[in-house]
């Protein structure tokens, strides 16, 4: 909060706080403290998966957090600070990118305000996820739209020399 604190002082990087976006893997205590902060920075989940199953494979703290108290700290996130959630959504081929995800995905973000931004995975040779073909990311998309859900796809830069976003 320091930090924040600074670069949106007027003395310090004068940063507007909406132009302020804190990222998280989602500790919900910690969510709702944030909440009543009073601040308009904004808030972004790294959410990854739309069960349990999925996303404790790929994120070890849902074993701890998982997602029906994150999906509580959010809807508790809305209601104090009266500002919506960005759902970020990294699409791995065959683990979270099947239109069921897409429906369970949803089925999550029901009764929220928040939106997906779908990040299309930027393959890494350290580990064995690769990405989601197009159609794939198409299709994932349009189901959430179909269903009602806000949702973007990302834009990349710099998958050509290494630079994108994870890697």
């Amino acid at each position: 909060m320091n930090f924040i604190k600074i670069i949106n002082e007027q003395k310090g990087l004068a940063i507007g706080a909406r132009h302020i976006t804190v990222s998280t893997s989602g500790i919900p205590d910690k969510i709702v403290k944030y909440s009543k902060e009073g601040i308009q920075v904004n808030l972004a989940i790294s959410l990854h998966a739309s069960n349990n199953e999925t996303r404790n494979k790929i994120m070890p703290i849902n074993k701890a957090f998982p997602l029906e108290k994150l999906f509580e700290a959010i809807r508790e996130y809305e209601t104090n600070s009266k500002r919506r959630v960005t759902i970020e959504y990294i699409l791995l081929k065959g683990l979270n990118d099947s239109l069921k995800n897409a429906s369970e995905l949803a089925a999550l973000l029901k009764g929220t305000f928040a939106y997906v931004n779908l990040i299309p995975y930027n393959e890494v040779t350290e580990n064995e996820f690769k990405r989601s073909d197009k159609d794939s990311v198409r299709a994932f998309y349009e189901e959430l739209k179909r269903i009602g859900v806000n949702v973007t796809i990302r834009k990349e830069f710099g998958s050509d020399i290494d630079a994108a976003c994870g890697q």
